[in-house]
């Protein structure tokens, strides 16, 4: 039973992601009580005995342990992690169809356990994932939230950082839309310590413009590329995924970019996509939405109309 007053995480799916997912609740101590679920039993064992054995070393102790889906009954928070994981060559739209079945099974088995608790979701494609989830579970739509473009706005800050010689953290800019080939930066609202990226880009000369959208391009297709070289990304969208956790556990009403409910914020309605929201302990509380220019909401609207379309045939409107 989850200890009085502590704040309990369960982590479905204990592969690439959801163990370094795990690892980084661990070594941040953001949670008390890590319980981890996987399809192979004996992986998730494993892996809650070798987190176990490194928790001496952790800021703060935490009940880390296998379990099944009766102890998403009165989890805080269950995030998901499992699913069919992207292939080289593979789009993240391309795991659609395997992933949406066993979706359903996940959250089925999550609300018949009585979980009345909040939904991260950081599988593939995400965004539609986010939805299933959603549709699935009958949760109200801000208990429900998709990591959507937080590690791309972390990849997108990292590298202008790098650009401009500056710490990411006051780099202000953000990507948004689908977590896929449509996303979208918004260069109209990027800063540098208050100063419009556009105002520092025109002190660089003609060249930065094409520079900086070399960057969109590394930070949209980082994925390809890390995969193309090891196989899967995991360490950053753990690390995205913890801040998320922090975000819902302390209650910090931290913006974030992720995957929420459009229910005409941006002219959208009826979709999940990556956009900046405040996160508190109830889900999220709000979507903020910034001012786009015409480009940027084109593109957008391209981003939303591209999952609508994947969204129409998965589901019944």
């Amino acid at each position: 039973m989850k200890n009085d007053g502590g704040t309990r995480v369960v982590v479905i799916g204990t592969g690439f992601v959801g163990a370094s997912y795990a690892f980084a609740l661990m070594n941040q101590g953001i949670a008390d009580e890590i319980v981890l679920i996987d399809a192979n039993e004996s992986k998730a064992i494993g892996d809650a005995m070798d987190l176990n054995h490194g928790k001496v070393f952790a800021p703060k102790p935490a009940v880390i342990r296998h379990g099944d889906y009766s102890d998403c009954h009165d989890a805080d928070l269950v995030v998901i992690c499992a699913g069919a994981n992207q292939k080289p060559g593979e789009t993240r739209l391309d795991l659609v169809d395997k992933n949406i079945a066993i979706f359903r099974s996940i959250v089925e088995s999550v609300m018949a356990s009585g979980f009345q608790g909040l939904f991260l979701v950081a599988t593939n494609p995400v965004d539609i994932l986010t939805y299933a989830t959603w549709k699935f579970s009958g949760l109200p739509q801000e208990r429900v939230i998709g990591s959507g473009t937080i590690l791309d706005t972390a990849r997108f800050r990292f590298l202008l950082g790098e650009y401009f010689s500056v710490a990411p953290q006051n780099v202000h800019a953000y990507i948004i839309g689908e977590h896929g080939d449509t996303e979208l930066p918004v260069w109209s609202q990027a800063d540098i310590g208050g100063v419009p990226i556009r105002k520092l880009v025109e002190a660089k000369g003609e060249q930065a413009k094409e520079e900086l959208e070399r960057i969109f391009t590394d930070v949209r297709d980082a994925a390809y590329q890390i995969i193309e070289k090891k196989g899967a990304t995991y360490y950053g969208i753990a690390m995205g995924l913890a801040r998320v956790t922090r975000a819902i556990l302390h209650n910090e009403n931290a913006i974030l970019t992720v995957s929420a409910y459009l229910d005409g914020p941006y002219g959208e309605r009826d979709v999940y996509i990556g956009v900046p929201a405040v996160i508190n302990r109830n889900g999220i509380r709000e979507v903020i939405e910034i001012e786009l220019n015409d480009d940027e909401k084109n593109r957008f609207h391209h981003s939303a109309a591209t999952l609508k379309s994947v969204l129409a045939r998965c589901f019944t409107r």
